[in-house]
């Protein structure tokens, strides 16, 4: 399947608030029963300690239903996370704001081409769901940010293109909701996805090298960890 690159999402353009809840809502029941948050938690794991804190940004994180994720499962397997969250859209900063509530997580406006955090002020930098809205040239940038960001590694969590995964994102969003945002950008985020292969080729240019790899089950999802070139040998 061709990579459907030129055709934005609904949620790139302009928001309205009320459908923008209901898509990020329908997003964090398929992180929590599809397997999204079990997969960055199992990445995650490969460099927790246990008894000190994982400093962790996620990028991108939508109304920080991930976070919220990671935090309480971790807690179950005493995992301890120390958790950042940041997205570049004022309205949903304010969303993300609201809904972790009194969790540990801290939630920041960023900027759209830059992360607004020092050098190397996190153990690990987590975006998901967050590459398939680049080109390659922004995903590579972007690559580089959350490199310059992470003290250990980068993982990216993300669609694996394909006609039976394009088929399924539409059947359940038939099936499951009937928000307009959910029922267009589902079918669409996998039509732009890229395979993980073509994920790790962008890493090597963001100077990182891939040193694990995770997949959901059923596998429409992977999650990809990379560390420095240097770090790795590379």
């Amino acid at each position: 399947m061709r990579r459907l690159a030129e055709t934005p999402e609904l949620l790139d353009g302009p928001l309205e608030p009320d459908l923008l809840a209901g898509n990020l809502r329908d997003l964090a029941r398929v992180n929590r029963w599809l397997g999204g948050a079990s997969l960055s938690l199992r990445a995650l794991r490969m460099f927790a300690t246990p008894h000190e804190a994982l400093r962790v940004l996620d990028v991108g994180t939508g109304d920080a239903d991930l976070p919220k994720q990671l935090f309480r499962r971790a807690a179950y397997s005493s995992t301890h996370l120390e958790l950042t969250a940041i997205d570049i859209r004022t309205e949903i900063v304010e969303l993300a704001r609201r809904n972790v509530g009194r969790h540990p997580i801290t939630v920041k406006l960023s900027s759209p081409d830059r992360i607004d955090e020092p050098d190397s002020s996190f153990e690990v930098v987590h975006a998901s769901l967050v590459l398939h809205h680049l080109d390659p040239r922004e995903a590579v940038a972007s690559l580089r940010e959350m490199a310059r960001v992470a003290t250990r590694a980068v993982i990216v969590n993300d669609l694996e293109r394909g006609r039976v995964w394009w088929l399924g994102a539409w059947l359940l969003t038939r099936v499951a909701t009937g928000n307009r945002y959910t029922r267009n950008d589902a079918p669409l985020s996998v039509r732009r996805a890229y395979h993980s292969h073509e994920v790790e080729r962008l890493a090597t240019h963001a100077g990182l090298k891939k040193v694990a790899q995770f997949w959901a089950r059923p596998g429409y999802r992977y999650a990809l960890v990379f560390s420095k070139q240097d770090q790795a040998g590379g």
